[in-house]
């Protein structure tokens, strides 16, 4: 795939605010919990960009491959705990609100298992991580995961 453009070119400022945000959000919750939403909204959205990126990152911090492998089919996989399966349904119904809008039972089980405040920080996450989908598919995006660190390097300093 080539890229159609370089966001980071294009609009600098509003890019280092856009990954500025995107990592303080990204610290906002457990980063296991984060790294799950980000792959599942990744796949949903047909993302190759951002699901190698995150299924890197993932493995870097712990994630086993049996985990990251049933992403596609959580519902059906018992390696899940309650609090993610709930925050993976958020992210599924988020993800497809152009389905129609039966979030209802997903936000449910999100109330059961996340504070108001961790409501909101998973909603953001789920948010960012639907925009840099969108992003990296738009503009046919490819950056290997030790260039996205840098990146973020830069942006932290």
């Amino acid at each position: 795939m080539t890229a159609k453009l370089n966001p980071y070119a294009a609009a600098p400022q509003l890019m280092k605010t856009w990954t500025g945000a995107s990592m303080a959000i990204a610290a906002s919750l457990e980063p296991s919990l984060i790294e799950l939403v980000k792959i599942r909204a990744s796949q949903i959205n047909g993302c190759a960009n951002c699901i190698n990126m995150h299924t890197v990152e993932a493995r870097a911090q712990g994630e086993t491959e049996q985990r990251i492998y049933l992403l596609s089919a959580w519902r059906e996989a018992p390696c899940y705990t309650d609090r993610e399966r709930a925050a993976l349904a958020w992210t599924d119904a988020l993800t497809r609100l152009s389905e129609g809008h039966h979030h209802g039972e997903a936000y449910a089980a999100l109330s059961a298992h996340f504070s108001e405040e961790e409501q909101v920080k998973l909603t953001l996450m789920i948010n960012i991580i639907n925009g840099w989908n969108r992003l990296a598919v738009g503009f046919g995006l490819w950056i290997e995961p030790e260039a996205a660190k840098a990146v973020q390097q830069q942006v932290a300093a």
